[in-house]
């Protein structure tokens, strides 16, 4: 990652921010607050939209008025869970050189921006984790429809309080060693650099309904011969609780994404080609 590089040279790199969201414009809302408190701000926002209603865009509409940065609201229609398909569209839309992934029922630590930054390099892919909050908090936090300082004290963890802990120096100690040979991917919390995206082909589109979309992109990284960064103690996001939802298809998609030997390619055919200019 750049060693050499001063915080100025970092914020050099523009950053496409991709919130993934589908009919939760409470949580959106306290998503896009705590993006206008990071110390590093993105260059645009791409909200990737999975069919959501009025409200959302609505949502959106309203925020932008008032917002650092540019916002994009990407949006197809409702015909299930597509989040492969739309994290691809998103991606052809950015104009940023460096994707970050979040979803939209998150809000991110001040630093989170600024933490997957300095563990980017070509050819790595950086991979965070969350600390998941409760019913009641979560309620609460959507009610005032801000971010909030989140320690591991806080009331209100369902659980995972210890990533809540930010620690800078163990992060990037630990950034290259934590859980090195295990290849899995975090779409609610991971940065890569675009043309890496675009190597392996982004989202293999097969994936609908929830589950398996993640394993697969990780794993054609890693065959791709791309390496990866997990932030234990840094680039922080915070879950709002929700109700699992989504889980049509899960077997399907988990045998397939479980047929991951040496003959699947790392770049899936159906992918965010298509949706390149």
């Amino acid at each position: 990652p750049y060693p050499n590089m001063s915080p100025e040279e970092i914020k050099q790199h523009r950053v496409s921010l991709i919130v993934s969201t589908y009919n939760r414009p409470d949580a959106l809302r306290v998503c896009l607050d705590s993006v206008k408190h990071q110390t590093i701000l993105p260059y645009e926002v791409i909200i990737g939209d999975d069919g959501s209603r009025s409200e959302t865009a609505d949502t959106i509409k309203e925020i932008s008025r008032n917002f650092p940065v540019p916002i994009k609201h990407v949006w197809h229609e409702d015909n299930g869970f597509r989040l492969a398909m739309m994290r691809n569209k998103s991606v052809a839309a950015s104009s940023g050189d460096y994707i970050i992934e979040v979803d939209g029922d998150v809000f991110l630590h001040p630093k989170f921006i600024e933490d997957h930054l300095r563990e980017a390099a070509p050819g790595i892919y950086v991979k965070g984790g969350r600390t998941n909050l409760g019913k009641e908090l979560t309620e609460e936090i959507c009610r005032q429809g801000v971010s909030r300082r989140i320690s591991w004290l806080t009331k209100g963890i369902e659980s995972k309080p210890e990533n809540a802990l930010h620690l800078k120096s163990l992060a990037h100690y630990l950034a290259p060693r934590y859980r090195k040979h295990h290849s899995s991917a975090l779409g609610c919390n991971m940065s890569f650099f675009k043309d890496d995206y675009i190597k392996i082909n982004g989202y293999d589109e097969f994936f609908e309904g929830w589950g398996g979309e993640d394993v697969d992109f990780g794993v054609r990284m890693q065959k791709m011969g791309f390496g990866k960064r997990y932030l234990k103690f840094a680039g922080i996001v915070y879950h709002l609780w929700h109700e699992d939802k989504f889980m049509y298809n899960r077997e399907k998609n988990f045998a397939y994404s479980s047929c991951l030997d040496d003959d699947k390619p790392a770049r899936c055919a159906n992918g965010v080609d298509k949706y390149l200019k």
